[in-house]
């Protein structure tokens, strides 16, 4: 069975292959069937449809198998439409006839959505001269397989009219993009190399992001495929990489670039081959063998080529001609975005709750720079009480968020963090028309206090804010149970709690 590339983009980065249903497999034979046979009348598609064996249709009414109909139809024109931003259509020499590959999604972005990020605004300026208009080159075929021979590294990059077909797109159509990654890399790419060289990896994959992601640490791809380098929740969680409902490190820019090193060095030990294992990277591993079984068993990647998923079939291509295009684009006449020096940053370690608010608030820093610094944090807030988070601050800040200390946890602490531990549930009354038997009365209880204050003697290290996270209570409730106009406290002081 082919498999659709509705398939292959669920199955993108899984270990283990994943067969559709039966009922998945109808309906994508039917889109596939519908799409390549588009021309067919109405009745031949009401025909090809009752004739499936496995839709169960023989059982339906007339009005039911008319909505089936209808759904598949509908499901083939947005196949259709989807393929035509998503494909390319390449002549192969080897084939001798057209052929249409996917794009990957990276070529698909935007790059004014690019540089709406907050990063790309505050370091990226694009030049008012700039050349942006697109540079077509009389290159050779033969210009080509020798500029591709000059690049330095240990991977091949062959020459072939397919790779060639997304050079000149890299450099003609997409040359915004390369001048946006060219940018964005000055940031991204030596975090890139750190984690290749320490895994002992080609440096070459330095560029892989480019067509993952754009250098894009916030993408988000249709199969659900996020960050740099576009992990799927599932393999960034085999990969150690956390993700709930507030944390998620498929988009933190060093976490995720050292997970991806990992993949890849796990399947180069599996391939042995750099070009098999990037198209394992971007269709999974089962692909991949699956295509290696229906070539005889050949390990070369343009021998399985026809084997595999439309959108891998253009992944090493498109790879191999970001590396082009990230290395010739001054022959191409392509201009890199203008880049001011990043600000100096740092890292604190939060072992407590805590909003970007808070600290917005406090150490007068624009939200959303934290958030661009600390992409991973989804809502805006850090689960420090779980377990150590680190925070990414400006460097001059970091010193200004120490110093306030335990301010900037109590500041407005209540309003994003007030959630009920413990609850009562409260009893049912019943009401009765029973008599109520007489009550002896009783000699009434001396009563005790309901809010009883409560004192705690202040040891060596003791802070207002520790004493309040014992006690579960905050720092400005105790200071005005005991007066106090600043967080200084002496060992041996008795202090009111509650």
């Amino acid at each position: 069975m082919k498999i659709s590339k509705r398939n292959t983009n669920v199955n993108k980065r899984y270990r283990i292959f994943l067969h559709p249903s039966k009922d998945q497999v109808f309906q994508e034979h039917v889109c596939a069937g519908l799409a390549r046979h588009v021309r067919l009348k109405f009745l031949s598609v009401v025909l090809l449809i009752s004739n499936l064996p496995s839709a169960k249709i023989y059982k339906m009414s007339l009005k039911n198998r008319l909505f089936t109909l209808l759904f598949a139809s509908s499901a083939c024109c947005s196949t259709l439409m989807a393929q035509q931003t998503e494909v390319i259509t390449v002549h192969d020499d080897a084939m001798g006839a057209d052929e249409r590959i996917g794009l990957p999604e990276g070529m698909l972005l935007s790059v004014d959505s690019l540089m709406m990020q907050w990063n790309s605004r505050q370091y990226l300026f694009p030049e008012e001269e700039m050349i942006t208009t697109e540079y077509l080159s009389n290159l050779t075929p033969e210009d080509y397989a020798e500029r591709l021979s000059r690049i330095p590294g240990i991977m091949e990059f062959p020459y072939n009219s397919i790779v060639q077909e997304f050079i000149e797109r890299y450099t003609t159509k997409n040359s915004r993009t390369i001048s946006f990654c060219l940018a964005a890399g000055n940031f991204y790419v030596p975090m890139f190399e750190e984690a290749l060289e320490a895994n002992g990896l080609p440096l070459e994959l330095k560029y892989l992001p480019v067509i993952e992601s754009a250098l894009n640490p916030t993408a988000r791809s249709k199969a659900g495929a996020v960050g740099l380098w576009q992990f799927l929740l599932a393999t960034g969680q085999r990969y150690g990489l956390e993700v709930n409902s507030l944390v998620d490190e498929r988009q933190d820019p060093v976490k995720s670039t050292w997970a991806a090193a990992q993949m890849l060095k796990e399947l180069y030990g599996i391939y042995k081959d750099w070009n098999l294992v990037i198209a394992a990277y971007n269709c999974g591993p089962g692909n991949v063998n699956k295509a290696i079984h229906r070539a005889g068993g050949s390990t070369d990647y343009w021998k399985i080529y026809p084997y595999l998923p439309t959108e891998t079939r253009g992944y090493v291509p498109a790879f191999i001609a970001a590396n082009y295009a990230m290395y010739y684009y001054c022959e191409h006449q392509i201009e890199p975005l203008r880049t001011a020096y990043p600000i100096a940053t740092d890292t604190v370690m939060i072992n407590r709750n805590l909003h970007f608010e808070q600290i917005a608030d406090l150490c007068d820093i624009d939200k959303e720079a934290i958030r661009a610094l600390n992409p991973q944090y989804k809502m805006d807030q850090i689960p420090g009480e779980v377990k150590p988070y680190a925070l990414r601050l400006p460097q001059e800040k970091i010193l200004t968020f120490i110093d306030l200390g335990d301010t900037i946890y109590d500041h407005r602490y209540d309003e994003f963090f007030k959630r009920r531990k413990e609850v009562e549930v409260g009893e049912q009354t019943v009401a009765t028309t029973t008599t109520t038997p007489a009550v002896t009365p009783q000699k009434p209880k001396k009563s005790e206090p309901k809010n009883k204050p409560v004192y705690v003697t202040v040891r060596k290290g003791d802070t207002l804010g520790g004493i309040a996270k014992r006690n579960r209570t905050t720092v400005a409730k105790i200071k005005r149970l005991n007066g106090l106009k600043n967080n200084n406290i002496r060992v041996g002081r008795k202090l009111r709690v509650k």
